[in-house]
């Protein structure tokens, strides 16, 4: 008998932001803490899978909606067939938005049913895929500090820990150019301006731009549906465009790709349907010459999903984000951490490994936002 699936569980965690380096920020709210959807899926015979529902501040919704949604169409189907349930799930809710804190919560549901395939098969998820890489190079994903002297700062401290690419979470021609000076001319910095700009205001910037040597310009447009705008953007500046995490389906990627929008398309697989639609993005891309650069602003098992599958799929350019909140505790404790700029692919079964159970008793909440 196929084991089936006998028990979901909804993990909120917050973790709080060390304080030495105050001026955090996302979309022009404070950050003082990160919060995570841990999902805890169990079979009938006691195999235990992880998963992640992306949330930020909307954790409590994607709970929700995996507690009154999502999880009872699960409860009891056979875990091995996962395409199956996930299509399921997806045609059972699709009245309510294909997207969104449902697809987040299913997200979740399928990275943890992942992990439980590879721990079944005995091997990382990345050898499941494919070879897999032992070890990737990744960037520090920073929060938005807006101020030229908090954002050298991150950057040092960044560069201090062997980074040698950077993400700004940044949209001023100031806060930019002062992470370029800090950083120098041999490091890699990314600028995600999240989707703040009309095409005509960043056409606006973008002359500024190309001294500052961009690896790409991450979701430049408002909104950031408009691939037409993407793709002229590219066309009438030169600039590298990237977008893909705010993308839900594996329909709308091939729609961004054909419209010539990106050069790094980013699907994010806690946001997107998880490991089972994130690996379908891989050909797609490949097919219209345009190199994946998985999204993965987050900590726990989402970030895993995104290593394992890229280490297996990405080929060599691509690159992990490693969310740098500077946390007072890692989900994984010391078992997961970058050093000189790259970061190992865990080579237990699943995802392999398995969040810290004294981080969660530390710092689970009840989920429902700051």
């Amino acid at each position: 008998m196929p084991a089936v699936i006998a028990d979901i569980e909804a993990i909120p965690l917050r973790i709080p932001l060390k304080p030495d380096l105050p001026g955090a920020a996302l979309w022009g709210e404070t950050l003082s803490a990160a919060d995570s959807l841990l999902v805890k899926v169990t079979t009938d015979d006691g195999v235990v899978g992880w998963g992640e529902a992306f949330g930020l501040r909307a954790t409590g919704l994607a709970k929700d909606a995996l507690e009154d949604l999502v999880a009872p169409l699960c409860i009891g189907h056979d875990a091995a067939d996962i395409a199956a349930l996930t299509d399921r799930v997806q045609r059972k809710l699709h009245v309510f938005g294909r997207g969104g804190a449902i697809t987040y919560a299913l997200s979740a549901v399928d990275i943890a049913l992942w992990d439980i395939a590879g721990k079944r098969a005995g091997l990382p998820i990345s050898r499941l895929l494919g070879d897999g890489l032992r070890d990737m190079p990744c960037y520090a994903s920073l929060a938005c500090y807006t101020e030229p002297h908090r954002v050298r700062a991150a950057v040092q401290r960044v560069l201090d820990a062997g980074f040698t690419a950077i993400k700004l979470h940044e949209s001023q021609l100031p806060a930019i150019q002062a992470a370029r000076d800090e950083a120098g001319p041999e490091v890699a910095l990314i600028v995600d301006a999240g989707c703040v700009w009309t095409l005509e205001q960043a056409r606006a910037v973008a002359p500024d731009l190309p001294a500052v040597d961009m690896l790409f310009l991450e979701e430049p447009l408002w909104p950031p549906e408009n691939f037409a705008g993407l793709a002229e953007l590219r066309r009438s500046t030169g600039l590298p465009v990237a977008s893909g995490e705010n993308v839900g389906t594996v329909l709308e990627f091939e729609r961004l790709l054909a419209a010539g929008a990106v050069d790094f398309v980013q699907p994010s697989p806690a946001k997107m349907g998880g490991i089972t639609e994130l690996r379908k993005v891989f050909p797609l891309a490949a097919a219209h010459g345009v190199a994946v650069m998985t999204h993965s602003f987050y900590d726990g098992p989402g970030l895993l999903a995104a290593i394992q599958v890229a280490a297996a799929l990405g080929g060599a350019d691509a690159m992990i984000e490693w969310r740098w909140f500077d946390l007072e505790a890692s989900i994984y404790g010391d078992a997961l951490a970058p050093a000189d700029g790259r970061i190992a692919v865990p080579q237990g079964p699943g995802l392999g490994i398995d969040p810290d159970p004294e981080v969660i008793n530390a710092y689970r909440c009840n989920g429902a936002g700051r």
